[in-house]
């Protein structure tokens, strides 16, 4: 309904436009809702946008303009404001008209046809399954399942993917982590690197293959630590000594390959296989669902990163440096040329992200979103540098930043570091405030703001908290409706007379309820799903605000009706809202 409302009204602006100035006929007609009540419930500024062509006054344009618009069986006033907006103020039972299209569309309403069936891809968390997921890979989950329901609310044709590294260097890490906790298993002293994966997960997988394969895959500790470069002393930090560590971790990896040949491919498999389940699951179970789960290396066996590179080289885009291949990544705005081959002849991260962005364009989708941590913000310019040199449109791909979620536990701040072990897994999050207020509160800012989880806030049950606050206005209808002796509820419903519905409370909440469509569509393009849930938060304070004002079953059959059918509308809009935002609906609280 509010939809064919602004329709109606942009068609009284252009038919006055037309009779004022007909050359002008073609404007677009704007109309938004103010943000202060008093100036009624759309404002439209098309005098003051034609004032300066036409060369005009606003407030004179906008009066002429006015004696123009046709008469409305919608519209109870048009007037003047500022400095030339005109302003409509409807009458009430077109504001009430939006609580039948709810009852009528039930799940349906609010959605969208602004995507136009557009196929969209939407990839996010895609960690290294190095671990477990910590609370910062949590938000970005939350944002991104959120983000595509939207879009797929708002009409767009969803894929939610998750991009698997398990082609990398971080693989053979945790693969050697595992390793030596496995041979220390069976006495073998090998001193455990400080920079590998320290986690108990860790211990946990060498315990599996050692129940799973016995001694089969013990090597001496010489044999291991065979060519290794000593540690720098005194555990120093400066990048030489972090250089050392690094340099003794890679030939750890080295030898570990080398001394278990085939066996090696074992090992990265229970490892990358145990990881990667235990994160689907995680995610599962936190309602986060992905239609593809798409292999790095599939890349690699494909020979996609190869035939990607040589495009970019046979177009120019690439040239030799010591034994390197370079793409000219300066040419498109980033700030140096970065390496896709190195000398060994091993491709970099970076070659093979060219190559998945090309097999994205390749399946046919027609917008691509990446959800990246916020660190990754100077990754943008050289990825969409390589579209442009693949000759793709670099616009199709979007990219929303995620800034980590900081979580506080008694006033403290809990480590995230995933090498170290010492992070706060989301899974221990879910267990401790469960998934709705997990859902929500990742999702109550702006995806690229800092957000402290506040997690006593997440806790209560209270009005502060935002999520029980929603809940409780979904239950209370609940209740009402529980208590109201209704044979035939959806007809009563339909036939309610919402002419009696006439205080403030009623007229405020029908026009919160008229703009759900619009807010699904502003969500929609500004990549938002924050969005939605402050407009809940104000939905759920103008019911209670409602509900603590005025009695619903009240003895006037009429009156009771009707309030039970606003009631009814509230509580469908809450459940498409939350639906979205993947928090569910108690009937009771």
């Amino acid at each position: 309904m509010t939809h064919d409302i602004k329709t109606h009204l942009a068609d009284l602006m252009r038919a006055a436009l037309s009779s004022v100035a007909p050359d002008q006929a073609d404007t677009a007609i704007v109309l938004e809702r103010p943000k202060q009540a008093a100036h009624g419930d759309f404002a439209c500024n098309l005098a003051m946008q034609l004032a300066r062509s036409m060369k005009r006054n606003p407030r004179d344009l906008a009066k002429l303009l006015l004696s123009e618009i046709p008469k409305s069986p919608f519209v109870g006033k048009a007037e003047i404001a500022g400095a030339g907006f005109i302003n409509f103020h409807l009458l009430p039972s077109a504001k009430l008209e939006v609580i039948r299209s709810v009852l009528a569309q039930g799940k349906s309403f609010g959605r969208s046809t602004l995507g136009g069936k557009k196929k969209v891809q939407i990839e996010f968390v895609s960690a290294n399954p190095t671990g477990p997921l910590h609370v910062g890979h949590g938000r970005g989950a939350a944002y991104g399942a959120s983000l595509a329901n939207l879009l797929a609310y708002a009409g767009w044709d969803v894929t939610r993917e998750y991009y698997v590294n398990d082609a990398g260097r971080q693989m053979d890490i945790l693969s050697v982590s595992a390793w030596l906790r496995y041979l220390a298993l069976y006495g073998e002293d090998v001193l455990f690197p400080s920079n590998a994966y320290q986690g108990d997960y860790v211990c946990g997988m060498a315990e599996q293959m050692k129940i799973a394969h016995g001694d089969k895959f013990v090597r001496s500790a010489k044999s291991v630590l065979q060519g290794t470069p000593g540690l720098p002393e005194n555990e120093r930090t400066d990048d030489g000594a972090k250089a050392q560590r690094e340099a003794q971790l890679d030939a750890l990896i080295a030898n570990a390959k080398g001394l278990l040949g085939e066996d090696w491919n074992y090992v990265h498999s229970h490892v990358l296989n145990e990881q990667l389940e235990d994160c689907r699951s995680d995610l599962e179970e936190f309602g986060v669902h992905y239609d593809v789960w798409f292999s790095e290396k599939s890349l690699f066996d494909t020979g996609l990163v190869e035939r990607c590179i040589q495009r970019l080289e046979k177009a120019g885009h690439v040239y030799v440096q010591n034994g390197a291949r370079w793409f000219k990544s300066t040419a498109f705005g980033d700030e140096k040329d970065r390496v896709v081959q190195r000398d060994n002849g091993l491709y970099t991260y970076f070659a093979s992200d060219i190559a998945y962005h090309l097999n994205k364009f390749e399946r046919g989708f027609e917008r691509i979103i990446n959800i990246w941590g916020a660190d990754h913000h100077g990754y943008i310019p050289r990825v969409k540098g390589a579209l442009a040199a693949l000759d793709l449109d670099p616009d199709v791909l979007d990219v929303a930043l995620v800034q980590f979620a900081i979580l506080y536990r008694n006033g403290q701040k809990a480590s995230m570091s995933t090498r170290s072990g010492e992070f706060v897994t989301l899974r221990t999050l879910r267990q401790d405030v469960g998934n709705d207020a997990c859902r929500f509160f990742y999702v109550l800012r702006k995806s690229d703001q800092h957000l402290d989880f506040d997690l006593d806030l997440a806790k209560s049950q209270s009005n502060e908290n935002p999520v029980y606050y929603i809940q409780y206005a979904h239950a209370r209808v609940c209740s009402v409706l529980a208590q109201w002796d209704e044979a035939n509820v959806e007809a009563t419903l339909a036939e309610a007379d919402l002419s009696c519905l006439d205080n403030p409370h009623e007229l405020v909440l029908a026009a919160r309820l008229g703009e759900f469509p619009e807010v699904i569509e502003s969500a929609a393009n500004e990549l938002a799903p924050h969005i939605i849930a402050f407009y809940l938060k104000d939905l759920a304070a103008g019911f209670h605000s409602y509900y603590n004002a005025e009695r619903m079953l009240v003895d006037d059959l009429a009156l009771k009706n009707a309030r039970i059918a606003l009631a009814t509308a509230v509580r469908q809009v809450i459940r498409n809202g939350l639906a979205i935002l993947g928090v569910s609906c108690p009937q009771s609280m």
